[in-house]
């Protein structure tokens, strides 16, 4: 309580200052505010839509003569739309959606028919994030705060060549913004809203000398969360244990799930020369948010045989409330290495440079980075917590998944300006990382069903699985376009990406189990004190390489001064890689003997092929009634083959039910659709955009060792069919000082399958389809200085899942977006010499 008291103290001593020092620094150039409103006030009489522009093909280009399926959301569309990450930006992005991973806070992005439904820390997500050309390579850190962003950019389909591995589906791209040479400015806002939301942020740019200038951002957001931790339990039954037979009851009810997270950057910009440009910035996170909660709903499932929680008598029905964020569930264990108090702990530390030097035919651009992210995140999967007689909670399945992760980047580009029909984009491109993981379990539910073992309660005693990866990708690029005539232009380019990955693995074990014998003296204090690098008994090595080529070829053709279309034909392809979950319930050792089948274990432990992904694509872009509407239309069908996939596959482990993850190559898949955006300026003032996205996707084979029935009957991952987007914005002048804005939206996505049972195809399980209404009205000065802002979100009160999974028939458990939510923000930001 102290720590959040002075972390909450100091920033609204920061956001007071700039509030109380920012009128200081416009008295100092009382001639340059005249000419800042001025602009404010063109803009806001303008009834034309301004140019956007992007950075889609590495280099500075218009939106509407680019050819490539990109979709660009400006800081203006984010300071209308209030968004709370850049997930939220989905929503102006056609056949782009965004939710989380079950359990975790972690992004959950999908594109065309592939998406990202596991927490695997080798898994390398379909849908790449990158911030100022950084590659973000952790899903649990990617949805980021949308504060100082100058623009999102969002590219659909492989983007193999010029963004490299991982792009089947698509990429973000994150541009925040830069400091300002000779201006001192200050940019704050605080927030207050609904389930206790506090959050303040604040940016200040300094100049330091004529040509370099500091830009200091730094954000505070806690909430108290929207889940009520008040599930319902018992009688236990199953086989007795003398604390939980016939125990019943609730959980207390309290709010669960609150989120404390404070960020930092730092960004220096250095321009010695007219020609060099040099920004190194440093990143600090520290996320301190409470474990994620999550809701049993076995009561969805409609197959035959029941799951072990309602066999076990583990969950019951709440008698008070039907809604699912009232019945979240979260043990709150502190021991067995788990400590589930003190929420999840992630850390990132990061250092970056860009750098850009202009020659007189072209550019060349150096981005260089090292990141590192430490992550403690503690959950209660089962969405069931029962509290034995004693008042000790029971762990039916409670875990840690700790890891370890250092990356570093270099990437050094090229891109001319000849001048001439010809320029290119040329490149190398290095990347290298290490992950070191660990996930110590508590499997209570094996105390119910009876199943001995000689080290005392299953409740109490952590069962440990370890292994690490070390990566390296190596890559090199070059794409070029050729102006045939002045109106049509052939672009060609090419990428060949080295990969060379490393895993080290164990079975799990229990503590006294890591030396390869037997030592009860081995104290363990954290999951990942049990690392494979500290106890190396029993581990073996597996190494994966990997080269493959991508492509593209694309033909525009500048129909009118108002018409551009153009023809794409792309291949791009995803990493293959290793199951952090593979050696887990001592799956590859002889019963009788306790002897290791390495060989076994090795096979299984080998890495999935890589994926990859062909697409065609047709597109057109206008700009019509004197730029007064701009309609973009794009028509694709991508071809995907080895798709890789995480199954839950149901095992028997000492002749009680369990489950092993698995990580495969069993599908390919073709996915067809269309995609369209509007942006019209009806009026003076009033801005109306539209988004709609279409998408058919479906396996074309999809075969898994196990499987129950035909895999490739279900539809595919996170891939609705349809989505659609309104909103509109309305500004208008309140007299000569001040002005209003109000904004409104209704986004909508279609069902889509979160995750795939490999037994029984009513197993699977679905994000229902939702329409979410947001609103907003701000009251402004016209120069922005000042600002008042109330914010609604989900206005209808909609509940929706954002993520759901099936472990293998013992429980089904979800996770839910945000009610209802009001909120109010004020907001200065002044600019001077």
């Amino acid at each position: 309580m102290t720590s959040s008291y002075l972390r909450w103290s100091a920033a609204i001593g920061a956001m007071a200052a700039a509030i109380t020092t920012a009128p200081a620094f416009a008295a100092e150039d009382q001639a340059a505010a005249p000419q800042q409103a001025q602009s404010s006030a063109d803009e806001l009489t303008s009834d034309r839509l301004n140019e956007i522009v992007v950075t889609a093909t590495r280099r500075d280009s218009n939106l509407q003569r680019t050819p490539v399926a990109v979709s660009a959301v400006d800081s203006s569309l984010i300071r209308q739309a209030s968004p709370r990450d850049i997930g939220d930006l989905a929503a102006f992005v056609p056949n782009f959606s965004a939710s989380t991973i079950t359990n975790f806070n972690a992004a959950s992005f999908a594109m065309r028919g592939v998406g990202q439904t596991s927490i695997i820390v080798y898994f390398e997500p379909p849908v790449a994030v990158l911030v100022d050309d950084f590659v973000v390579p952790s899903v649990q850190t990617q949805l980021l705060d949308t504060f100082d962003i100058s623009q999102v950019e969002v590219l659909r389909g492989p983007q193999g060549t010029l963004f490299g591995k991982n792009t089947t589906g698509g990429a973000v791209t994150v541009r925040t913004k830069r400091p300002e040479l000779g201006v001192v400015g200050v940019d704050g806002r605080a927030e207050i809203g609904s389930f206790g939301t506090r959050k303040v942020q604040v940016a200040g740019n300094v100049p330091i000398f004529d040509n370099m200038a500091l830009r200091l951002v730094g954000g505070m957001e806690t909430t108290d969360g929207f889940y009520k931790n008040g599930a319902c339990y018992g009688p236990v039954g199953g086989v007795p244990t003398s604390n939980y037979f016939g125990v019943s009851g609730c959980l207390d009810g309290k709010s669960a799930g609150g989120k404390d997270v404070v960020n930092l950057r730092a960004k220096l910009l250095w321009e010695p020369t007219s020609r060099l440009s040099i920004l190194a910035q440093y990143e600090w996170l520290r996320d301190r948010s409470e474990t994620v909660p999550s809701v049993n709903e076995n009561s969805t499932y409609t197959g035959d045989v029941p799951f072990l929680t309602d066999i076990l008598g583990t969950i019951r029905q709440n008698p008070n409330s039907s809604d699912p964020l009232d019945n979240a569930a979260v043990t709150y264990r502190q021991d067995g290495l788990i400590k589930m108090k003190d929420g999840q702990r992630i850390s990132v530390d990061g250092f970056y440079v860009n750098a850009d030097y202009d020659l007189d035919f072209g550019k060349l651009t150096s981005v260089t980075g090292w990141r590192r992210q430490l992550s403690r995140i503690p959950n209660s999967y089962a969405g069931a917590a029962p509290i034995g007689k004693d008042g000790t909670p029971l762990s039916f399945f409670d875990a840690t998944r700790d890891d370890n992760r250092k990356t570093f980047q270099q990437e050094l580009r090229f891109a001319t300006n000849t001048g001439t029909a010809f320029d290119m984009v040329a490149g190398a491109f290095y990347q290298r990382e290490t992950v070191d993981f660990c996930v110590a379990q508590l499997l209570g539910f094996l105390d119910l069903q009876g199943v001995p073992l000689g080290l005392g309660n299953w409740n109490d005693t952590p069962f440990i699985l370890c292994n690490a990866q070390r990566s390296k990708s190596t890559a090199v690029f070059a794409e070029g376009t050729y102006k045939i005539t002045p109106e049509l232009s052939l672009t060609v380019g090419g990428r060949y990406t080295w990969e060379d990955k490393t895993w080290y693995g164990r079975q799990q074990v229990f503590i006294p189990q890591l030396n390869g014998g037997f030592d009860p003296s081995i104290v363990v204090n954290e999951a990942l004190d049990a690392s494979v690098f500290r106890y190396p008994a029993n581990v073996i090595t597996l190494r994966n390489k990997a080269n493959k080529p991508t492509w593209r070829a694309t033909l525009g053709y500048q129909a009118t001064p108002d018409v551009y279309t153009y023809l794409n034909y792309s291949r791009g392809f995803k990493a293959g890689g290793f199951n952090d979950q593979i050696g887990g319930f001592a799956a590859f050792t002889d019963a009788a003997t306790g002897v290791i089948d390495f060989d076994a274990f090795r096979e299984a432990a080998r890495a999935t092929k890589p994926e990859t992904a062909d697409s065609f694509e047709a597109g057109i872009k206008t700009e019509l009634l004197d730029h007064r509407l701009r309609f973009n239309l794009t028509g694709f069908y991508v071809k995907y083959k080895d798709l890789q996939k995480q199954l839950n596959v149901p095992i028997v482990v000492n002749g009680a039910p369990n489950q092993v993850t698995l990580f495969v190559n069993a599908a390919s898949a073709t996915v067809k659709g269309i995609e369209a955006e509007a942006t019209a300026r009806l009026f003076k003032g009033f801005t109306l955009r539209g988004v709609l996205g279409y998408q058919d996707g479906k396996y074309n084979k999809y075969t898994a060792d196990g499987a129950g029935y035909n895999l490739a009957d279900a539809p595919l991952d996170r891939a609705p069919k349809w989505q659609w987007t309104v909103d509109g914005t309305y500004e208008v002048p309140l007299g000569s000082d001040f002005k209003v804005i109000a904004n409104a939206s209704a986004a909508y996505t279609g069902r889509n399958l979160n995750t795939q049972s490999i037994t029984d195809i009513d197993g699977n399980t679905f994000l229902n389809a939702r329409t979410l209404v947001n609103a907003s009205l701000t009251l402004s000065q016209v120069d922005d200085k000042y600002y008042v802002k109330v914010i609604g979100r989900n206005l209808t009160d909609a509940r929706y899942r954002i993520a759901s999974q099936n472990v293998a028939g013992l429980w089904l458990n979800s996770n839910f977006g945000a009610p209802r939510y009001f909120g109010a923000e004020i907001g200065v930001k002044f600019r001077g010499p």
